[in-house]
This record gives C-alpha cells, structure tokens and sequence, in this order.
C-alpha cells in the first residue's frame, strides 16, 4: 500500500511584537559584534544555544575569552538595568557548558561582559560586569 504524504504542520504566524523585538535583538547583537571587532576582539561565536539559554557573543583577545550580553532599549540606562540575576544565571550556565565543550579554553581568562545598545547612542561596553561567583 502507497504511503499516504501528510502536510507539514502550520506553525502559528508570530506576533508582530515579537518579529519586531527578535529584529532589534539581531541588530544590536550586529552593532555589539562590529564594537568588539573594532576595540580588537575576534568573534568566536554569536547566538550560540545551550539548553540553559544562549550567548549573544563569545569573543576572544589575546588570553580573553569574553563572554557577552547584549541588552538593547531605547535607553542605555534601562539597557543596563534589564540585565538581571536571572540573565547573568543564564549566561554563567551557559558558559560553563561551553567550557564543558572545549576543555582548552579554560585555559583562557574568563570574563562576563555586557554591551548596551540604545538607537543613536554608541554601544556601552561595561567590562568584567559580573562574575561566575554571584
């Protein structure tokens, strides 16, 4: 008997709140990238996903190995204050399995950065904004 072909399943159209968050995230996490690039970092990874969350960028200079946070508002300041404690949980966890992953890298100086980005505003680099201890 021919098997019979069943459609793909519909995924539900996405709000047009969170297409329009999920586009502002993508660009500040561009802007956050070229900033390091341009202060002498290399980008090793962008987005990368764990099951604790993801990383919005892992960047390397010389021994650093910098784990980053973009937050982007229409304000630098309500940028920095939507980095909670639930976040930095998050991208601490994540970091360790990323570690997990390449044993090699712990032989790096770790550090957790965040980067604010605001429309018509330099990004804000706040370095060594928290650490895996908090």
């Amino acid at each position: 008997m021919p098997r019979v072909k069943r459609p793909a399943p519909v995924k539900p159209t996405p709000r047009p709140e969170r297409v329009a968050a999920f586009r502002l995230g993508i660009s500040a996490e561009s802007r956050a990238a070229f900033f390091l690039i341009a202060k002498a970092y290399r980008i090793v990874a962008r987005r990368w996903r764990t099951p604790f969350g993801e990383i919005d960028i892992v960047a390397r200079r010389r021994r650093d190995l910098v784990f980053v946070e973009v937050k982007a508002r229409d304000r630098l300041d309500d940028a920095a204050e939507s980095v909670t404690e639930r976040s930095r949980q998050r991208i601490v966890a994540a970091a360790e399995m990323w570690l997990a992953h390449r044993p090699q890298d712990a032989q790096c100086n770790i550090r957790f950065d965040v980067i604010l980005v605001a429309p018509g505003k330099m990004p804000r680099h706040i370095v060594n904004a928290f650490d895996a201890t908090r």
